[in-house]
């Protein structure tokens, strides 16, 4: 309970400081005005309309075409390329951990990304849709978004990352359950030459990249990128459930973590082309699945790789063709050790290997026409086919195999969706997607918004969304000869139907504010569950689920590089039938991020503060609140391309803990302490 005030204390410390800064520094600023710059005039001589104008971001991935983030058909939040850099991001995670509504789980593995109250562990991060430039990353085996060091893009190649929430199946099909990632890499000339990366840090990490961006004339442009990065890990992990075992507890240089990721772009005219390939291995030291503890052996390797083809043409102000056709492949390796030994024998230990191969192919077409100044129709047709879905799992020596699993399918949609100016002031939004499997079927699921600007700057939506999640090969067909899991072909898809009110208001050019409320219910939910019978973990329509929360956020920017963002979220996700509350779901979440300039365009302080209540464990404890404090201090140096930085986060080396999967013998497991990096960026 102390620990709890002391954190919350802190936060509130922090958080009154950061505005007591922010305050001087914006009087400053205002009462200072430079010379070659204009004053502005006193706000009460300025009419409402001026008062009211606004610079508004605008977003693609809501509707498959660009529009602002005020007329798109949900609650959208940007994460920019100078975010990333001015907090110091290292990876996807990182960044969206900063967004409202969104946090983090780590098993020590994987990271596992929670929306709206729902993360269960042992999810693969099934329920967000991951886009990189519109192409799903999702892979056809688990259905899984890589967000950690696993994901095939280096985030310093970022141009800005579009959080799209609530159900959006009427576009996209599976997976864009709770929303949608569109990450949106830079263009080649925003590089415009070479750009040399290195950074060094806690744990024995590194970081390398050389990438080469130009726009070389007549509509040409190149972008080649390849990053390379090795972490030795936690030296030495603690886990009070293998404190007899021999080891005292404790996993020694278990946690090591290492990838490469090699990306190229060449753009000519309307014709884009990107490959991506990327891979990484990462050890385990929390011994799940029954493995032994204290190895270095446990380990599990993920591949993604892409080719994506894109023709993008406008006709007339009225029309827009885009098609694409796209190849992916994607592989999983894990080793796991385990201990065979029998009564009264020698020692026995086996590694157990367990494999995943997927590849598909396919293409898309879709066009968008303005009708009568009035209607924006977006139709579209999609089918991907699963060439390769094949899982195995054997044991290397003495060989035995337990799963052999080759299979193949496909799927494809129908969706279209018509954005109706009703008034100057007034915009419906409504989006149909018929999706067909040959597994389970067809599946159609709509989306409706109304939109309502009675001023400029001031926007009311109404939304209503309805979306589906079809099960994984793995889910379906996944089992290691009765080891720890076992199959279930009978699954089928689960579904989300969503209700939205949001309120957002801009102000004077530079601030923001959004309000908003969602109820949502998931019916049909599959989860792990462990089978009474025989012990074994299998995934099953077990449950339905229900929700409902509020968002509040507040952001200003100003001139010269100074901005920043406060964000609160109280949210309840409950099992629909009994009324529990959903293990690892927090009912509060607190964000503060604030960007410093220290020095004008040259030295930067990129401050956050998140909060984050305690959540309930598979085994009913608590996890205890989070306080996480991170840091930036980035610079622009006198020598021409040169940037430095060095960032600290857990500044205050809060000690938390995440709840475990059924798979771990950790009820929860805890989290990295304070760590810090440098990191140097060259251009030329």
């Amino acid at each position: 309970m102390q620990q709890r005030l002391a954190g919350m204390l802190r936060f509130l410390w922090t958080l009154a400081a950061s505005f007591l800064i922010l305050i001087p520094v914006s009087l400053c600023r205002a009462e200072t005005p430079a010379a070659d710059q204009d004053v502005k005039p006193d706000l009460m001589e300025m009419s409402v309309e001026e008062l009211m104008r606004v610079e508004v971001a605008t977003v693609f991935g809501a509707s498959k075409f660009e529009q602002q983030v005020t007329e798109a058909p949900a609650s959208v939040s940007i994460v920019s390329a100078d975010d990333i850099r001015k907090y110091g991001y290292r990876t996807l995670a990182d960044a969206l951990r900063s967004v409202r509504g969104i946090y983090v789980t780590y098993d020590r593995n994987y990271n596992y990304l929670g929306v709206r109250g729902f993360d269960r562990p042992g999810d693969l991060n099934t329920r967000v849709l991951l886009l990189v430039d519109g192409h799903r990353i999702n892979d056809n085996i688990f259905e899984s978004a890589p967000i950690g060091t696993e994901f095939p893009v280096d985030v310093e190649l970022i141009d800005r990352i579009e959080v799209i929430r609530g159900p959006s199946s009427s576009l996209y099909g599976t997976n864009a359950f709770f929303g949608v990632v569109n990450v949106i890499t830079k263009r080649p000339g925003a590089l415009d030459g070479v750009q040399l990366a290195t950074a060094a840090g806690s744990f024995e990490t590194w970081n390398g990249r050389a990438s080469f961006g130009k726009e070389l004339g007549n509509g040409l442009g190149i972008l080649l990128s390849g990053s390379v990065m090795q972490s030795e890990g936690a030296d030495r992990l603690y886990y009070s459930e293998f404190d007899n075992d021999g080891s005292g507890g404790t996993a020694r240089h278990a946690d090591g973590d290492q990838n490469y990721q090699l990306l190229a772009k060449l753009s000519y005219r309307d014709f884009s082309l990107t490959g991506v390939l990327a891979s990484r291995e990462k050890r385990i030291p929390t011994a799940s699945f029954d493995t032994v503890f204290d190895t270095t052996q446990t380990r599990t390797t993920d591949g993604h790789g892409f080719l994506d083809l894109k023709y993008a043409h406008s006709f007339d102000s009225d029309t827009e063709l885009t098609a694409r056709a796209f190849y992916d492949s994607y592989r999983y390796d894990g080793s796991y050790l385990y201990d065979r030994t029998e009564p009264d024998a020698p020692p026995s230990f086996v590694l157990n290997k367990d494999q995943a191969w997927g590849n598909w192919w396919g293409g898309e077409l879709q066009v968008t026409r303005t009708f009568f100044d009035r209607h924006k129709v977006t139709a579209g047709v999609e089918h991907r086919s699963n060439s390769r879905q094949h899982q195995r799992n054997y044991d290397a020596d003495p060989f035995f195999e337990y799963l052999d699993d080759k299979r193949s399918s496909a799927n494809w949609a129908l969706y279209l969706q018509d954005e109706i100016r009703i008034s100057d002031s007034l915009i419906l939004s409504a989006g149909l997607r018929h999706d067909r499997y040959q597994s389970f079927g067809g599946t159609t699921n709509p989306r409706l918004a109304l939109i309502y600007r009675p001023l400029e700057g001031t926007v009311f939506k109404l939304l209503y969304g309805q979306a589906f999640r079809a099960p994984g090969a793995f889910e379906y067909y996944y089992s290691d000869g009765g080891q720890t899991t076992k199959a279930n072909p009978a699954l089928k898809p689960e579904q989300i139907r969503t209700y939205e009110m949001v309120y957002e208001q801009y102000f004077l050019k530079q601030y923001r504010s959004s309000l908003s409320g969602f109820y949502y219910r998931i019916n049909d939910l599959i989860s792990q569950r462990i089978d009474d019978g025989d012990g074994l973990i299998q995934f099953a329509n077990v449950e339905d689920v229900e929700a409902r929360g509020g968002e509040l956020e507040l952001e200003g920017t100003w001139d010269g590089g100074l901005k920043g963002r406060l964000s609160y979220t109280y949210q309840r996700a409950t099992d629909a039938d009994t009324g529990a509350v959903l293990s690892n779901s927090p009912r509060h979440l607190a964000k503060f991020n604030l960007v410093l300039p220290l020095l004008r365009d040259r030295l930067f302080l990129g401050f956050e503060e998140q909060y984050q209540s305690s959540r309930i464990s598979l085994a009913g404890n608590r996890t205890g609140a989070a306080y996480l404090s991170n840091a930036t201090l980035s610079c622009r140096t006198a020598l021409p391309g040169l940037e430095l930085s060095l960032s600290g986060y857990n500044l205050f080396d809060y000690r938390y803990r995440d709840p475990g999967a059924a798979e771990h013998v950790q009820d929860m497991i805890r989290q990295d302490g304070r760590s810090f990096r440098a990191k140097l960026d060259y251009r030329f």
